[in-house]
C-alpha cells in the first residue's frame, strides 16, 4: 500500500475574496482565475509503503505544468503546509467531500499557534473560499466545531462563522448535526455543566447534494419487541396530531424493519484510535459522513488532517483520500495496518 506525502512551502499568498473583502498581502492586486495559485511552491514528495520511505524528489513546481494537480498527482497524498496554500493548487470542482475539524479558537496554541476568536471568521473564510471552489457541485462540506466560553459566556464566533460562510463565501447551510459525546470528560463550572456536545455543520454549494441515506441506517432497537405486539386498529392507520399540525404517524409502518434512518443527533463516544494527537477524530465520525455523502471512488479531503483519521477511513472505504496538515511533527497514522507517517 503506497501513499504520498507532499511538502508545500512559501507559496505566494494571493488573495481570496470573501464578501467583498480581500485577504492576504496582495490585496491591491486583481484576483487571478484558474486552478493554481502556488506556482513557486517548493515541493518534496515522499513515497511511503509499509511505513518505510522509498524515494525523495525535491524541486520547484508550477501546478499548471505536467506533474501538477491537474494530472491527479495530488490524490492519495498528504500535503504538508498551510491548507490555504495547498488548496490553491487543487483543481476546481474536484473534491466530493470535505470533512474536517479545524483548530478551535485559541485552542492548541503549542501545535497550531491559536487563532483568537475575534480573528477566527476572517481566518477561516479565506480558507473556506478555496474549499468552495474545489468542492464538486454535488459535494458536501462537513465542519466539526464548537464555540468556547470567554469571560463567563459563550463566544459567538461560531454563529458569526455560519453566517459568513453563507452570506460571504456562498455556501448553503444544509443541516446541523449534533454530536452528543456519550463519554464526555466530567466537569462543572459556576454557570455551566460539562460540555457534552459539538456541532457538525453540513454545507454545500448547490441544492443538488449527493446523499446516500440508506448507507447510514441504524438498528431499530429492542422497543419493537413489545410495542408492535398486539397492535390496535389505531396503530394500523395514520393518526394525525391533535394540534392539527399535519404531523401524524402509523405505528404499523415499523413492522418488519431491522434498521431505520438516524436522526440528526449522533450519540457516540469521543474515544479516538490515535491518542498521540491532542484532538484526534474518532473513526466513526468521518466514516458516517463518508458513507452518507460519497460513493466508492469519490475524493475525500481533510484540510486539517491532524492524526490522519479521515485519510485512513476514506482509504478503508475505497474512497480517494487527500490530507493537508500544517504541523510536520504530527504523528500521522494513515495505514490500515497501523503504519505511521512521521
Amino acid at each position: 500500500m503506497t501513499y504520498t506525502t507532499e511538502l508545500l512551502d512559501e507559496a505566494p499568498r494571493s488573495t481570496s475574496r470573501v464578501g467583498g473583502r480581500r485577504h492576504g498581502k496582495q490585496a491591491d492586486r486583481p484576483r487571478r482565475s484558474g486552478r493554481s495559485r502556488a506556482s513557486e511552491a517548493v515541493v518534496s514528495k515522499v513515497q511511503v509503503g509499509d511505513g518505510k520511505t522509498n524515494s525523495m524528489a525535491v524541486g520547484s513546481r508550477d501546478a499548471t505544468d505536467n506533474g501538477s494537480s491537474s494530472t491527479g498527482n495530488w490524490l492519495n497524498t498528504i500535503h504538508w503546509g498551510d491548507c490555504l496554500d495547498v488548496m490553491r493548487t487543487l483543481p476546481d470542482d474536484s473534491v466530493d467531500l470535505i470533512v474536517t475539524s479545524p483548530p478551535y479558537a485559541d485552542a492548541r496554541k503549542h501545535t497550531y499557534g491559536g487563532i483568537p476568536p475575534c480573528q477566527y471568521v476572517d481566518w477561516f473564510c479565506e480558507r473556506a473560499s478555496e474549499m468552495r471552489r474545489i468542492l464538486a457541485p454535488t459535494g458536501s462540506f462537513v465542519l466539526n466545531i464548537k464555540e468556547k466560553a470567554v469571560d463567563g459566556e459563550r463566544h459567538t464566533y461560531v454563529l458569526e462563522l455560519i453566517l459568513a460562510l453563507r452570506k460571504e463565501v456562498g455556501f448553503r447551510w444544509v443541516e446541523e448535526y449534533v454530536w452528543h459525546k456519550t463519554t464526555a470528560a466530567p466537569g462543572k463550572w459556576k454557570y455551566r455543566f460539562r460540555d457534552s456536545w459539538e456541532r457538525l455543520l453540513h454545507f454545500s454549494k448547490s441544492r443538488d447534494v449527493k446523499m446516500n441515506q440508506d448507507a447510514v441506517k441504524v438498528p431499530i432497537g429492542d422497543w419493537t419487541a413489545k410495542r408492535l405486539v398486539n397492535m390496535s386498529e389505531n396503530d394500523r392507520s395514520r393518526q394525525e396530531s391533535a394540534t392539527r399540525s399535519n404531523v401524524g404517524r402509523c405505528i404499523a409502518n415499523w413492522e418488519n424493519k431491522a434498521t431505520v434512518y438516524p436522526s440528526n443527533v449522533l450519540h457516540r463516544s469521543p474515544i479516538a484510535h490515535n491518542t498521540g494527537h491532542s484532538a484526534a477524530f474518532p473513526e466513526w465520525l468521518p466514516e458516517f459522513f463518508i458513507k452518507l455523502f460519497t460513493d466508492e471512488g469519490d475524493v475525500v479531503l481533510d484540510p486539517f488532517l491532524g492524526s490522519g483519521t479521515t485519510f485512513r477511513v476514506a482509504k478503508q472505504l475505497n474512497r480517494i483520500p487527500v490530507g493537508i496538515e500544517l504541523n510536520r511533527q504530527t504523528p500521522i497514522d494513515v495505514d490500515q495496518d497501523g503504519h505511521h507517517l512521521d
